[in-house]
Order: C-alpha cells, then sequence, then structure tokens
C-alpha cells in the first residue's frame, strides 16, 4: 500500500496558513447591506423577476413587457412606456377583471408588498384607473348583477393598510393660522393678545382602523386613504396616470349638469345679464341649455338631448379656458357617485397640483381645469360648503393662471411686432 506523505506538513507556517483558510469568517452582512452597488443590482433583480412575471400574464404583448426587464432601472421604464400602459389598462378595464381570482390584482397585491419604493411606485401608478374602475362599477346601475371585486378591493386595502401603518393611529393635522398673530405677510390692526388657547388646529383626517375587508360604510375612507397615499408621490408619476385620476373625477361627479360655464363668473358678473360678460366668458342659461326651473326640455329625446348639450357645454367651457380638444375625445361613461368628503378630499388635493404642478404637461392640466368645474357644479348641487370653498379657489386661480399666461403670451408677440428705430453705429474717439 503507497502513501504519500504532504512535504509540507512538517512545516508550522504551512500548517498555521491552512488552519487559517479552513477558519475564515465569512464576509460581514453589514457590509454587504452597506454596499450601494450590492443594493442596486438586489433592487434591479427584483424589479426585473416581478416585470417578467407580469409578462407571463399579458400573452398579447408579453413580449414588449418582459423587454423592458431588461433595463438598467425596469420599473421606471415600465411607468414610461404607454405600450406597457396600453396593455395594463386594457386587461384591468376588461368586463372580467377585479375578482378574487384576477391574475392581474394578484400581481398587484403582491408587488406592492414589496419593499422596493420603484415597485410599489409602479403599483400606486395604476391606482386611478383601478380605483375610478372599481368606484365606477360599485355605483352603476346593475351594480345588483355585478360579480365579486374581491381583486380590486384587496389591492386597496393594501394600500390602506400601508398608509394606516405610516400615520400609526395619529390623525392629520394642520395648523390653522391665526390672523389676529403678526406673520411675514400681514401685521394685524389691533394688538395682538398672546393667547395660546386660540392656536386652532383642523383635522385632515382622523386615525385609522385596521380593515379586513371593504364594507360599504368604509368603502370611501379606505379609497380616499388610499389616494391620499397617491398624493404622496403624484410629482413621481406620469402623465398618462394623472390623465386617468382627471377623466375619472370629472365621471364621478356626473354629467348631468349643463350649468357648469357659469362658475367662471366672477362675483360681479353675477349681477350682469345677457349672455356675456365682462371677462369674454360665454354663458349659456339653463334657458338655453333645456333646463329651466329644473324642469327638462321634452321636444327632443331626453337622453340624446342632454347628451347634445352636455357636449356643448364642455366644448364652450374649453373653448372659452384655450382648452384644446374637440368633442369626440370629451366621451366618457359617466357614473354618478356619492362623494362624501373623507373621498373628496384628496380628490381635490390631487387635482390641485395636476393644475399647478410645474412638472405638468398642458394635457394635464386641462383636463384637471375640466374636473374641478364638473365637481364644483356637483358640490354646489349637494350643498357641500367645504367641496365649494375648496374648488372655488382652485378655479379663480386656474383662471388668473391662464389669464397672465395668455397676457404673457400677447405682450411677447406684440415686442415682437414693434418696430425698433436702428441703433446709430458706435464711433470711438481714437486720440493721436
Amino acid at each position: 500500500m503507497d502513501f504519500h506523505r504532504n512535504p509540507s506538513t512538517n512545516s508550522p507556517s504551512s500548517s498555521s496558513s491552512s488552519s487559517t483558510a479552513h477558519h475564515q469568517p465569512p464576509p460581514s452582512t453589514a457590509a454587504t447591506d452597506n454596499d450601494p452597488m450590492h443594493s442596486w443590482w438586489e433592487s434591479v433583480s427584483k424589479q426585473r423577476s416581478r416585470i417578467l412575471s407580469l409578462a407571463a400574464l399579458l400573452p398579447s404583448g408579453g413580449s414588449t413587457v418582459s423587454s423592458l426587464a431588461d433595463s438598467d432601472r425596469p420599473a421606471v421604464s415600465l411607468i414610461s412606456s404607454p405600450s406597457a400602459y396600453s396593455l395594463i389598462s386594457s386587461a384591468l378595464s376588461s368586463p372580467t377583471s377585479g375578482s378574487g381570482s384576477d391574475l392581474l390584482c394578484q400581481w398587484l397585491y403582491e408587488t406592492f408588498q414589496s419593499s422596493d419604493p420603484h415597485l410599489r411606485l409602479l403599483v400606486l401608478s395604476f391606482l386611478p384607473l383601478l380605483s375610478g374602475i372599481y368606484l365606477s362599477r360599485i355605483h352603476s346601475s346593475d351594480s345588483s348583477s355585478l360579480t365579486s371585486l374581491a381583486g380590486f378591493e384587496a389591492v386597496l386595502l393594501a394600500v390602506y393598510s400601508s398608509e394606516a401603518k405610516s400615520r400609526a393611529g395619529k390623525p392629520l393635522l394642520v395648523q390653522i393660522p391665526d390672523l389676529s398673530q403678526p406673520s411675514l405677510y400681514h401685521t394685524p390692526r389691533n394688538k395682538p393678545v398672546d393667547d395660546r388657547s386660540r392656536n386652532s388646529v383642523g383635522v385632515l383626517s382622523p386615525p385609522l382602523e385596521p380593515h379586513l375587508a371593504v364594507k360599504s360604510t368604509k368603502r370611501a375612507i379606505i379609497v380616499g386613504t388610499a389616494l391620499d397615499c397617491y398624493y404622496k408621490q403624484v410629482s413621481q408619476m406620469p402623465a398618462w396616470s394623472k390623465l386617468d385620476f382627471c377623466k375619472f373625477a370629472a365621471a364621478w361627479a356626473g354629467q348631468d349638469c349643463p350649468c357648469r360655464t357659469k362658475f367662471d363668473r366672477d362675483d360681479d358678473d353675477h349681477r350682469e345679464n345677457g349672455n356675456g360678460n365682462s371677462n369674454g366668458y360665454v354663458h349659456i342659461s339653463r334657458e338655453d341649455s333645456g333646463f329651466s326651473n329644473g324642469a327638462r326640455s321634452r321636444d327632443h329625446d331626453e337622453e340624446d338631448y342632454e347628451d347634445d348639450v352636455i357636449k356643448e357645454v364642455v366644448v364652450v367651457e374649453m373653448n372659452n379656458l384655450g382648452i384644446n380638444g374637440d368633442a369626440e375625445n370629451l366621451e366618457i361613461k359617466s357614473v354618478r357617485i356619492p362623494l362624501p368628503w373623507e373621498l373628496l378630499r384628496p380628490v381635490v388635493t390631487i387635482l390641485g397640483h395636476c393644475l399647478f404642478g410645474p412638472s405638468n404637461s398642458q394635457d394635464v392640466k386641462d383636463s384637471a381645469s375640466i374636473a374641478i368645474r364638473c365637481l364644483y357644479a356637483r358640490a354646489s348641487h349637494d350643498l357641500a360648503p367645504q367641496a365649494i370653498l375648496a374648488l372655488q379657489s382652485l378655479i379663480r386661480l386656474d383662471k388668473s393662471a391662464r389669464a397672465a399666461a395668455t397676457s404673457s403670451t400677447t405682450n411677447a408677440t406684440s415686442n415682437a411686432n414693434t418696430p425698433r428705430k436702428a441703433k446709430k453705429p458706435e464711433i470711438l474717439l481714437v486720440s493721436k
């Protein structure tokens, strides 16, 4: 039997080195967690895995979605892809979507549970579409024969639970300024009184309770809280997500009131008679639109006549505001839904960003401008004072912003067309 002796066994140094190699401690996990490259690659791997699983659910356009997984920022690429948005929105809008067995809703639910912020942002970007379809179906006329919408509700509950956890059982508060105290912007007429008890605090949202199901009495607060979570990231949302939100906000208000143009008049314009006013806005009276004293004209078919009136009013409204568009693009399936303040408050807040966000496109601003007028008409009929004050403020600010933009454009054009005298050539005097 042959024995092969290792010549290095008698060497102390080799023995110690071998021992060190076998007992070397593993790399520190803290160092791995703090490595930005490792964190980035882990995030990209999660995003690619989720996007590939999404592509498997969209067989008609799975290749389009799966190609986005090869990007160095897969989630952002998916949010920015119009073709991917079209595929996902078509799947969410299908008549059979939203059930408890809907695989796309399950994908949205599981993706939102991820700790990756880009994946959560991806799910939130579809929240306006999902909540809009959900509320429209729930409150539709044939809701009695509606199938289960447990898939939509699971996603909404996931977003609601996340927001409730972040608030830690505390309400959303706002400090109401005391005008009797001086500030950077004003000095009170009367001598200020140092009374700390006068500091008032407003409650925007009460503490959130945990919910395991969407009940009819809690539906508004659950959807409204989910929209609060959407508003936190609204500056990062793509234009199509904001356009979806504005479209559904206008539809929720109901399109059965053709008197929205009257809300573009200033307070002084209410004293004027006729169809014109000092601001150049066209006023369509209730008699002209077929609504006199709350009774609809019956000279024509009621439904067709009302649709024509609504379309005419919206087109006039858009022309007054300088909004580009045509009547064919205004076809929105309107489903009037209950709008309690718990739901309307975040809606108005998001519309405010859509109106005045500096990075928003003109299409988003125009859609938000129409939506706030629809909601203002609805709030006026519902006699909701909080909504009336908030929406009226947005309408006036919108009018001021558009007037200022028109004025600056006119001034720039007039200055460009104004002839200017040619400057005399400069003569330099040089001493000899």
